[in-house]
């Protein structure tokens, strides 16, 4: 994060509230760490006058401190039209820089901190945090392949399970469907076999009867007494 802008100016000079005044009541604000304090004095000095660069930037690192990097950003960017020299502008792309990478849009923090090197070349903080942002989206990109490849072992497993299931399931029916032909068939002997039972029973009441017959119509001789 780029130091913010404080105005140096003879007391003499300044007047009650002036844009100036409520600026560095910001800083003091901010140095403080009363960051939604500071926050109000920077708004009220861009009230004043709204192409204070200082005032933009400033309000910007105080959305940041507050987590609120999207209006960072704007804040940020609104600043870059009343910059002056390079050297503010670098430093306005430093901290779009920082604020894309608070959420983790690295790629596009990446191209911000080159825009500031190439307004600024020799500025060590942003060559280190660019060194950084590369190794964070080099490290992101790693651990997204990694879910991916996760997330697709996940799926392969899944459709594997999906298929033993159905394995399974279909072996059961199969079991299933040969227990009930055997017993089909276990029925059907038995069905077989009753009917040659009965065919036997039959025969056999057959060859009684003539037997019954034969002995029915044998005569027999009996003795008189005369």
């Amino acid at each position: 994060m780029k130091k913010i802008f404080l105005f140096f100016v003879c007391a003499s000079l300044m007047f009650a509230q002036s844009k100036r005044s409520l600026n560095n009541d910001g800083v003091d604000l901010y140095k403080e760490k009363k960051f939604a304090d500071a926050e109000v004095k920077f708004k009220k000095a861009l009230e004043k006058d709204n192409k204070l660069f200082q005032g933009h930037f400033n309000l910007g690192d105080a959305y940041y401190k507050q987590g609120r990097f999207d209006e960072a950003i704007q804040s940020y960017q609104n600043s870059l039209q009343f910059a002056e020299n390079n050297n503010e502008k670098a430093n306005v792309y430093h901290n779009i820089g920082n604020s894309l990478i608070k959420k983790q849009q690295f790629k596009d923090g990446i191209e911000a901190y080159k825009q500031s090197l190439k307004l600024n070349p020799n500025d060590l903080d942003t060559k280190y945090n660019l060194s950084y942002a590369l190794n964070m989206m080099k490290q992101n990109q790693q651990n997204q392949n990694q879910q991916n490849k996760n997330d697709k072992n996940k799926d392969q497993n899944k459709e594997q399970n999906q298929d033993q299931k159905k394995q399974d399931q279909d072996k059961k029916n199969d079991q299933k469907q040969n227990q009930q032909q055997q017993q089909q068939q276990k029925n059907q002997i038995s069905k077989e076999e009753a009917q040659r039972i009965l065919e036997a029973m039959k025969n056999n009441e057959k060859d009684m009867q003539k037997k019954l017959r034969k002995i029915q119509g044998k005569a027999y001789s009996t003795d008189k007494d005369w």
